[in-house]
């Protein structure tokens, strides 16, 4: 079996940052968005992977190469953006015949991967969602089974979202209908949808069951990727890396804190995440996410994202800062 994992957005919601990183490489819980999704899978007995690349593609695959040269990988650059539906047939030389383990890089859920992999047909992941109109939906029967799958409903017959993992165990069949709707201008929302090529497969017999998922961790914002943090570090505990240098500094539990951090005379806590040799001097940090190599002095902050490489100076501040930015809030 392989995993296919798109990861060619932009991510233009999580802007600033995503203009200098990928999405799947925003830090959180002292980790990576790619890198939980493939520790998950990896660990279910997945090893061969097939990342689907575009928007600073480069850095994923340097990335990827260097975290995880025991895995089997290729990498597959979308250069159009035509959606998850074109990304996923560019994959087809690479899967053949073999099964497939879809998840969308941005799709962080908890789930029992084995028992997903254990089903004796296709599966989707669902969760029930209060307005499913910005989501694919699955329509279920009553012995189960999924009857049918839309993009995004206006109205709505069913509250299951489809969340963005697809276990599917006859890949020529979906490669076949990703074919035909792409042949035959099948979109949705002006993209081709892997929602209209799974419907596709229903139409012609394919059976799929609906696997249900505990949590859904939402990564497409700053505010929802600031909440995801603090959920994932208060289910799974944080972690402070031994290679650190703490002086007058008090650390509140969860946090996530990095090789080769200096902090001194401040307060760092709750939920929070520090990236690699970032310096904090004077400072109160909760509920954000810091990024690696960045410099915070004399400054409170509160649910912020700052990314890396970046030097902040000043007074109390909600912030939403991307890399490689020097950011002075003092009096002139």
């Amino acid at each position: 079996m392989k995993a296919i994992i798109p990861v060619a957005g932009a991510g233009t919601k999580l802007r600033p940052h995503t203009y200098t990183q990928p999405k799947a490489l925003i830090p959180l819980a002292g980790k990576t968005i790619l890198s939980i999704i493939v520790d998950q899978l990896s660990e279910a007995g997945i090893h061969e992977f097939v990342f689907i690349v575009g928007y600073l593609g480069k850095k994923i695959q340097d990335y990827v190469n260097e975290k995880y040269p025991h895995l089997t990988t290729y990498f597959v650059y979308q250069n159009e953006r035509q959606g998850i539906g074109h990304a996923i047939l560019l994959t087809k030389d690479i899967v053949g015949d073999d099964e497939i383990f879809i998840v969308l890089g941005d799709t962080i859920c908890e789930y029992d991967v084995q028992a997903v992999l254990g089903t004796p047909g296709s599966a989707l992941g669902v969760k029930r969602v209060d307005d499913p109109r910005n989501f694919g939906v699955a329509e279920i029967d009553e012995d189960g089974m999924i009857t049918r799958v839309v993009e995004k409903p206006q109205i709505p017959k069913s509250n299951m979202a489809l969340v963005g993992i697809y276990r599917i165990r006859e890949a020529s069949f979906l490669f076949s209908c990703l074919s035909s709707n792409i042949n035959n201008q099948v979109t949705s929302y002006g993209e081709y949808s892997l929602t209209d090529a799974i419907e596709c497969m229903i139409n012609n017999g394919a059976k799929f069951f609906p696997f249900k998922v505990q949590n859904w961790f939402d990564c497409g914002r700053k505010e929802t990727l600031l909440d995801s943090n603090a959920k994932l570090l208060k289910k799974f505990g944080g972690s402070i890396s031994p290679e650190h240098q703490f002086e007058n500094a008090i650390i509140i539990e969860p946090v996530s804190i990095g090789a080769g951090c200096d902090i001194r005379n401040s307060i760092i806590g709750p939920n929070v995440a520090i990236g690699e040799k970032t310096k904090v001097n004077y400072s109160i940090v909760k509920d954000s996410i810091i990024g690696s190599f960045a410099d915070l002095d004399d400054i409170v902050l509160t649910h912020s994202l700052i990314g890396s490489d970046t030097e902040v100076k000043g007074e109390s501040r909600s912030l939403n800062i991307g890399d490689n930015t020097e950011i002075d809030l003092g009096e002139s």
